[in-house]
């Protein structure tokens, strides 16, 4: 750990007070109400208006605790002598908050970690428990050297412990993928995710967003993976920036971004959306046709239905139309073969956001991934009725898992005899397995890009 002059310290601790108070209430809601930690995060940091020193290490502390959950309670349970499962979720909660910064950061001095805990306690439970608080990291501290992992694990046990990930999720990987590529997809999703934009090349060129940003002091880099994408760093919320709010860009994942390039949707084409929500892919898809044509944007949810239109507003695109609607019965609102494109960016497990949203792993159950994917073949078995003649469907996920991705493509092919596989542009997608790409389906890890792990496959339907 580093050190820092006793006066640092002090002044540290007292500015930081509230952006560890601040983690602590999102931590014992997500424990207690097994909600979305990023969206309870954007709740309470508004709630608290930090300052943005204060919210960034509020966000690492949140999302380095959950993340690193079960490494760190393998470690607390040989200091707490009556078992992690007894104590109340608030103060179980603020031993594994206190052991991320002991063991994670090297930044933050021990003392000061240790008080702020110990007057946490004190200001919400009793002397007994900021005793035991006291003690407990105390204790930690004296055996750090002593706080490795089992030489003799194996590999499920090894890398679900090493980098914080469910056995289950690990052995199923480890099936799928083998033991190197899985460890190293588990290290990636305990990075935290680039900030990338996507330009609107209906109001200036990716290069001259780019040589704007830069021009106004931001750090800022093109995409390597995506056309329209720019990575920005320190810039805190893009979505408070002026060119955000007149519509310069959008906040999208790069692999995300990949999706409407596999689409290719031209200018007057009419084009589905069938689970649009929360309208990103919508918003490019319509800035790649010139806002010429029709779009369809349709989800499931009523409250969804405002977050599409309001991208549209945002961005001034006027050819998008939404609609509330169950996907797998899309097929009785619309008529037969009357869209040129289909994008179906199918409901999934979500295993390649876990990056972005790492309480996903932990709630995530196995039996799930079978039930998802039924509901995904569902959905597919019927929206492709609605895909004209030399038409084309791209189907993508924001996960890894081969049932719902290459597993998903060569059933539904296996039954539509109409459908077949075709290359995704060359162009757009030259970063990417160029082979993978050309047979019509990629596959892309978190490790590659450090992006969302993402899968697109794009179907044309014979003439």
């Amino acid at each position: 750990m580093s050190s820092k002059t006793s006066g640092g310290a002090a002044k540290s601790s007292a500015v930081k007070h509230s952006a560890r108070e601040a983690a602590l209430d999102v931590l014992i809601r997500v424990e207690e109400n097994q909600s979305y930690s990023n969206l309870l995060l954007n709740q309470v940091l508004q709630k608290h208006a930090l300052e943005r020193a204060d919210a960034g290490l509020a966000t690492e502390l949140v999302y380095g605790t959950i993340g690193r959950k079960n490494t760190i309670d393998f470690f607390l349970e040989r200091f707490v002598s009556k078992g992690l499962a007894k104590l109340e979720p608030w103060v179980r909660c603020l031993l594994r908050l206190s052991f991320y910064q002991l063991h994670y950061l090297d930044r933050i001095p021990d003392h000061a970690v240790v008080s702020e805990a110990v007057n946490i306690a004190k200001r919400r439970g009793h002397q007994g428990i900021s005793g035991m608080v006291n003690g407990v990291l105390r204790a930690i501290i004296r055996s750090k050297a002593e706080l490795v992992l089992p030489a003799a694990l194996g590999d499920v046990k090894r890398i679900a412990l090493g980098h914080s990930h469910p056995e289950w999720l690990v052995r199923r990987w480890i099936r799928q993928l083998g033991p190197e590529l899985t460890e190293q997809i588990c290290a990636a999703n305990n990075e935290p995710p680039h900030v990338s934009i996507r330009a609107n090349a209906r109001r200036r060129s990716r290069l001259e967003l780019l040589e704007q940003l830069q021009g106004s002091g931001l750090s800022a880099e093109a995409s390597e993976l995506a056309p329209a994408g720019i990575l920005v760093q320190g810039a805190g919320n893009m979505a408070l920036s002026p060119g955000f709010l007149q519509g310069d860009f959008s906040i999208q994942d790069e692999s995300s971004m990949l999706v409407a390039e596999a689409l290719e949707p031209r200018p007057g084409m009419t084009v589905l959306d069938c689970c649009a929500a929360p309208g990103g892919k919508t918003a490019h898809i319509a800035e790649k046709m010139d806002d010429s044509g029709k779009i369809w944007a349709c989800d499931l949810h009523e409250h969804k239905q405002k977050l599409i239109a309001d991208q549209a507003e945002r961005l001034g695109l006027t050819s998008i139309q939404t609609l509330v609607m169950d996907a797998a019965k899309l097929d009785e609102h619309f008529g037969a073969e009357s869209f040129d494109r289909i994008l179906l960016d199918a409901p999934c497990s979500g295993l390649g956001v876990i990056r972005r949203k790492p309480d996903l792993k932990w709630a995530k159950q196995e039996a799930e991934i079978d039930a998802i994917s039924e509901l995904q073949y569902a959905i597919l078995s019927r929206v492709h009725r609605l895909l004209r003649p030399g038409g084309v469907l791209v189907y993508s996920t924001c996960t890894i898992e081969h049932a719902e991705n290459a597993g998903m493509v060569e059933r539904f092919l296996a039954e539509h005899r109409d459908f077949e596989l075709e290359p995704l542009p060359a162009e757009a997608f030259a970063s990417v397995d160029p082979a993978a790409a050309a047979a019509g389906m990629v596959q892309i890890l978190p490790q590659q890009f450090h992006s969302d792990g993402f899968f697109i496959a794009r179907l044309r339907k014979r003439a």
